[in-house]
């Protein structure tokens, strides 16, 4: 399983960027992206499942958008008004299995099976 993740970069606050997750070889249920801040815990930020369902962290609500183009099998997250709070490293991550109530709980590093390798973001005030 390989996921390549692109469109990290530096922007100031307000600004806006577009990563991508490229998937190869499988299909998965379930794609999620996650970050990774300097000295902190990696935290959830979306999650996206087959039947197109998302899930955001409270903290994104509203400014990053998660989806999924299913002919290129390419899961996205789009992120406005940036702030420099979103600054870290940014994973992909996917699973072949939806979690239970995942609905209705934040996003766990333990519902995935795979990892890319990161971007980073970083935002300037």
């Amino acid at each position: 399983a390989q996921l390549v993740e692109s469109g990290g970069g530096s922007v100031q606050a307000g600004g806006s960027l577009r990563l991508s997750c490229a998937a190869s070889e499988y299909t998965y249920v379930y794609m999620g992206w996650f970050r990774q801040a300097p000295g902190k815990s990696r935290e959830g930020v979306a999650s996206f499942g087959d039947d197109d369902t998302t899930v955001y962290a409270d903290s994104v609500q509203g400014r990053f958008t998660i989806s999924k183009d299913n002919a290129e099998n390419t899961l996205y997250l789009e992120m406005n008004n940036l702030k420099p709070e979103d600054t870290g490293m940014y994973y992909c991550a996917a699973s072949h299995n939806l979690p239970e109530w995942w609905r209705l709980r934040k996003i766990s590093i333990t519902d995935f099976d795979y990892w890319g390798q990161g971007t980073q973001v970083t935002v300037s005030s």
